[in-house]
């Protein structure tokens, strides 16, 4: 079971992710979707756990872990920013999110990609084009109705973890998620991401029309 309790590596992912947590406050509705992960308080963050804490890594691991190979835990997410941090500069421009650009591509299946990104209690990686519909079919993903959101998300499709590989199947869930937004123009977020029972409650609220 591993936490970002102490430790170099941890200390400065925790940072980040606390950052980006600060950051989203700062923003509008209408970008609140997109990042609704970097809302969970940092406890919920650092209460997550992987039943398995090592995994063997090469760049081919940065698209394993957006498809939750593991499932995201503090755990997996802190050795994907410890290889990310080797290889690239985080690009932080976008406020809600940490982006690390690869010098080659390592997608596979037909997607490429040469991005990562992190954005709070989430991991992924961005798929050149609008790939969206191609991500669903080969991934098995299906449309989570969650596009619609704040108009965020032109698209968005996702699949919980069965109940078996959730980490902390008490706090919320883990999923799968292909996205295609306006923040990431002509490409598709492909990621892992865990979002508390309470922010889903929140989510299903906000697409509730009004009686």
């Amino acid at each position: 079971m591993g936490d970002l309790a102490g430790g170099d590596r941890s200390d400065r992912y925790s940072s980040t992710v606390d950052t980006i947590q600060v950051r989203t406050a700062r923003q509008s509705l209408g970008e609140v979707f997109l990042s609704i992960a970097a809302s969970l308080s940092l406890g919920v963050v650092v209460s997550l756990t992987l039943g398995s804490s090592a995994f063997a890594f090469d760049k081919a691991s940065f698209f394993e872990a957006a498809l939750c190979k593991p499932p995201y835990s503090t755990t997996s997410a802190t050795k994907m920013y410890d290889e990310a941090e080797k290889l690239a500069k985080a690009d932080t421009s976008l406020m809600t999110a940490a982006v690390y650009k690869m010098s080659t591509d390592f997608g596979r299946q037909g997607f490429k990609t040469s991005e990562i990104v992190f954005a709070g209690t989430s991991f992924g990686i961005l798929v050149e084009g609008l790939r969206a519909d191609d991500l669903a079919k080969t991934y098995h993903l299906t449309p989570d109705g969650l596009g619609n959101l704040l108009g965020t998300a032109t698209k968005s499709y996702g699949r919980a973890l069965r109940k078996a590989e959730q980490p902390a199947a008490e706090m919320g869930v883990v999923s799968v998620v292909a996205r295609e937004s306006a923040v990431f123009p002509g490409k598709t977020l492909l990621a892992c991401e865990f979002v508390s029972h309470e922010d889903l409650e929140a989510m299903k609220s906000m697409q509730s029309p009004p009686k």
